[in-house]
């Protein structure tokens, strides 16, 4: 594709609830990617953002990467995220109406583990239990995007206008064959396996506080795995998800091995470009949480208690901290800012604190650089981050895979949008997994970071049918 191809767009009559039944009726060597705001917080929330039959699909395990365009693979060695930005300055576009978020794109999955590419960890990784890949990038040049602020669904496309007609017909295809998608109740329990027992995650919550005595670390966010066998389609346990626990930033992606769900309420980040040609990068890290209560009153009450908790704001700062050193490292000087601190974020189970921070990008910062300086986000690390991510390597059993790393888009104009992978699971040869866990400071109380813990799963175990 060259750069600066023309971009042409099409108003369709899909309604959002119509588009996701037809995307999730698609074949699943169509490799549907769906990023979805559920229309959730408009207007920082607002797009359903899709791709099929993307046009190049790279997937990186370690320093392999393979690259698949339409029936030809090829396998070479190198670096994803110089590869990445190799990608998209090829199919860059500049102009482009910016009442759409994006002029075709790369919808990309990030491990955690992809950290270990670049980041030089003292400590050995934890053994991997699957063959999930550090990287999954897939080039859209057409995309469906639906606008939950209008209740409009548009067809965008850097290929042709002949493009737009083969995306429309399959998309009436597909929403013609399904009607309505059914939902799959279960009429018995799973049981959900973690990787931790009760007493093994107070005794690691106590390792942490150790660290945290000694010097060594702040805070550590400390997770524990869960593995919950599958038995309704993947499609119906992302439409319970989301009916149930709307998210900014949930998103349904078939990869190449396994399926993708994700309700995730935090952004990792945003690059939005200005008229003046300056870009601002944005984090929206997540530290303190409650669990939503009976009744009003009781919500009342939680919301306060998180807002006035010393510990939940100390947590908060450190991370905030963490973020603005980060940003510092791509941003210009005296740019980086923290516009909203300590904002109270509701959901439908639990209660967040939210806060925002800013920078303006320099001119010669690309993709991969700007990810080497903030992945994986600090809310889901600890600080200092290195050495928190190392006692963690020495205290979790196994790699996180995708939970704690990023999901989200790079459009061809420049602009992106990514999320933390929390509240999300990979699901393949018939199991779903997913991690959960909480920030460990000094004044932690082991059991309190059990149960936070066990508050930040519901939502994904009542959409599997499951409990631990």
């Amino acid at each position: 594709m060259k750069s600066n191809a023309p971009v042409v767009t099409r108003e369709i009559s899909l309604s959002a609830e119509e588009l996701l039944g037809a995307l999730l009726n698609m074949d699943a060597s169509r490799r549907v990617s769906i990023l979805d705001s559920c229309g959730y917080r408009p207007p920082e929330a607002r797009f359903l953002i899709a791709g099929f039959d993307p046009a190049e699909i790279i997937e990186a395990h370690g320093d392999e990467i393979s690259i698949s365009r339409a029936s030809r693979t090829e396998v070479m060695r190198g670096d994803v995220l110089a590869l990445l930005d190799e990608r998209l300055e090829s199919r860059r576009v500049t102009h482009f109406e910016q009442s759409l978020p994006a002029a075709g794109a790369c919808i990309a999955s990030f491990s955690y583990d992809l950290a270990r590419q670049f980041e030089r960890l003292r400590s050995r990784a934890p053994h991997a239990s699957t063959r999930e890949p550090d990287a999954v990038l897939a080039f859209y040049d057409t995309l469906v995007i639906h606008d939950y602020l209008q209740g409009s669904t548009s067809l965008v496309s850097v290929a042709a206008e002949e493009r737009l007609d083969e995306f429309h017909e399959a998309l009436s295809d597909a929403a013609r064959a399904c009607d309505t998608f059914h939902l799959e109740d279960s009429s018995q329990t799973r049981a959900a396996r973690s990787n931790f027992t009760r007493e093994e995650y107070l005794s690691a919550v106590s390792r942490i506080k150790e660290h945290i005595a000694a010097g060594d670390i702040y805070q550590a966010n400390l997770t524990q795995q869960l593995h919950v066998p599958l038995y309704s389609s993947s499609e119906s346990v992302f439409l319970k998800l989301r009916r149930a626990h709307p998210a900014s930033f949930a998103a349904f992606l078939r990869r190449g091995r396994d399926v993708v769900i994700s309700a995730s309420p935090e952004r990792f980040l945003r690059v939005e470009a200005q008229a003046d040609g300056r870009r601002v990068v944005e984090a929206w890290p997540i530290k303190g949480t409650r669990p939503r209560g009976q009744h009003a009153e009781e919500d009342r009450r939680l919301r306060a208690e998180l807002l006035q908790s010393e510990k939940d704001r100390a947590e908060n700062v450190m991370i905030v901290d963490l973020l603005r050193n980060d940003l510092g490292r791509v941003c210009r000087y005296g740019t980086v800012h923290v516009p909203e601190l300590f904002t109270v974020q509701e959901h439908p189970t639990l209660f967040h604190l939210v806060s925002r921070v800013r920078g303006l990008l320099r001119e010669d910062v690309r993709v991969a650089e700007l990810m080497r300086a903030t992945f994986p986000c600090g809310s889901i690390t600890g600080a200092p981050k290195l050495r928190a991510m190392e006692i963690l390597d020495e205290i979790e059993p196994a790699r996180r895979g995708l939970s704690m790393g990023a999901i989200g888009y790079f459009s061809f104009d420049g602009r992106a949008d990514l999320s933390v992978a929390i509240r999300t699971m990979t699901v393949e040869d018939g199991e779903a997994r997913f991690n959960v866990g909480g920030g460990i400071v000094a004044d932690s109380l082991p059991e309190d970071e059990y149960q936070e813990s066990l508050v930040k799963a519901r939502a994904l175990l009542r959409a599997l049918d499951a409990k631990l």
